[in-house]
């Protein structure tokens, strides 16, 4: 074992289990890592893709809420990795395993009630990963610091803006980069040592050994008064108990030469559709197309994407736009737009700032800007959405951005009452 890179040696852990309801309608159907992303991926792929590219290729996804969709989808988009080559991804339901009676009652129960089969990985070291956030991280870097500090746990952590850091737990560091306290959401965050106007966020990234770990996961299952979470309750335990580092994410993002690091959680529907939008610019700050780092996905058997119709008024056309395999955009004006798989827009009409989910028609002459429209739905001729606010709220959700969500529960709605 001593021969073996430290990735060799590891495992993630990804807690895929929360329903993300932030994303409103977005999540009715699917839980928040399953939400499609960038065209064609899921929001799940960008952890798993971080560790297949860091060379950890054993893995563990712990689901729980409407767990369908992501299921399906690793089966499909996850299934090259081979068993005989020692790698692997299982997908760990809430089943009441381990003599519980319960389901996961928080992000520590869900490795506990598992600790059986991570035992059988054989590893020395896990990562505990979040499935529904989007970066680029080379978790070898902070598996090394992790085993050069000896730490009981490593967290790793964004440095941000000290006034932002509200919604997030913070960390106390010393200049060593010990974290001196963890407090949960402060009103007041701490800085850092080197700046006092900024403030390290946790990731929900953890690194422990094994073995430590498997010990305070059983110590924490008999404490009655612990909601059973890592956030909550293990790591301010080890913070005050033991030794917790802090890992900067500066350190180990991907991103090409003098790019800042790129960290979002899009959890809301302002956020998602930003962070799309963000894809269609000129240099956008998350690299796609970077070849050395690829995020890895289902890729469907779908044909290029095809664009039909050079008349006036009647052209299709793309521009600052990302359009996915198996769309056909036919006389239809696309501007800083994101269209996934399968999309099929008619003649006449326009898709402004638009994100368009898998498998949508569009119908002649609808405008839509500013929009998100969830996976299937089909547009009605005509409709305009994204030039009266007023009107738009009275049958589809809209954010206090402007950002107008369609599904096609909400497009039933409206066809019944009109």
């Amino acid at each position: 074992m001593k021969t073996k890179r430290l990735t060799q040696r590891s495992m993630v852990f990804v807690l895929a289990g929360g329903r993300g309801s932030r994303l409103k309608e977005l999540t009715d159907r699917r839980v928040k890592p399953a939400v499609p992303f960038g065209g064609k991926a899921r929001i799940i792929d960008f952890a798993l893709s971080n560790a297949m590219n860091s060379g950890i290729r054993k893995m563990a996804i712990a689901t729980q809420y409407k767990a369908h969709s992501l299921i399906r989808h690793v089966q499909r988009g996850w299934n090259f990795l081979g068993a005989e080559r020692n790698e692997f991804i299982d997908v760990l339901p809430a089943s009441q395993r381990g003599g519980t009676e319960s389901w996961y009652k928080g992000t520590a129960d869900a490795v506990t009630q598992n600790i059986d089969i991570v035992d059988s990985y054989g590893v020395d070291y896990v990562v505990i990963l979040a499935g529904d956030h989007i970066y680029k991280m080379d978790y070898e870097i902070m598996l090394r610091q992790h085993v050069e500090s000896a730490a009981d746990v490593t967290v790793g952590c964004l440095t941000v803006p000290r006034m932002e850091a509200t919604a997030f737990g913070v960390m106390a560091t010393n200049k060593e980069g010990q974290i001196t306290s963890f407090l949960e959401k402060p009103a007041d965050p701490p800085g850092t040592p080197e700046d006092p106007e900024k403030a390290l966020a946790s990731m929900g990234i953890y690194v422990f050994d094994w073995k430590f770990l498997r010990e305070w996961l059983l110590k924490d299952a008999e404490n009655p008064e612990s909601s059973n979470d890592f956030g909550n309750d293990l790591i301010p335990d080890i913070v005050a108990n033991g030794k917790a580092m802090a890992h900067r994410f500066d350190d180990s993002c991907v991103r090409a030469e003098g790019a800042p690091a790129y960290w979002k959680d899009v959890g809301t529907v302002d956020a998602f559709w930003q962070a799309h939008i963000d894809l269609t610019n000129f240099t956008p700050e998350l690299d796609l197309w970077d070849r050395d780092w690829p995020i890895w996905t289902y890729n469907a058997s779908v044909p290029p994407a095809k664009f039909i119709h050079d008349e006036r008024d009647r052209r299709g056309i793309a521009i600052s736009s990302m359009v996915s395999g198996g769309c056909i955009v036919s006389g239809t004006e696309v501007r800083n737009s994101v269209l996934f798989t399968n999309v099929h827009t008619n003649s006449y009409a326009v898709l402004d700032h638009a994100v368009v989910l898998p498998d949508v028609v569009v119908h002649r002459s609808a405008r839509l800007r500013q929009v998100v429209i969830d996976g299937g739905v089909v547009i009605p001729e005509g409709l305009v959405v994204g030039e009266d606010p007023t009107e738009d709220a009275k049958w589809f959700r809209v954010t206090d951005r402007g950002t107008t969500l369609i599904t096609q529960d909400m497009l039933d709605a409206r066809a019944a009452a009109t």
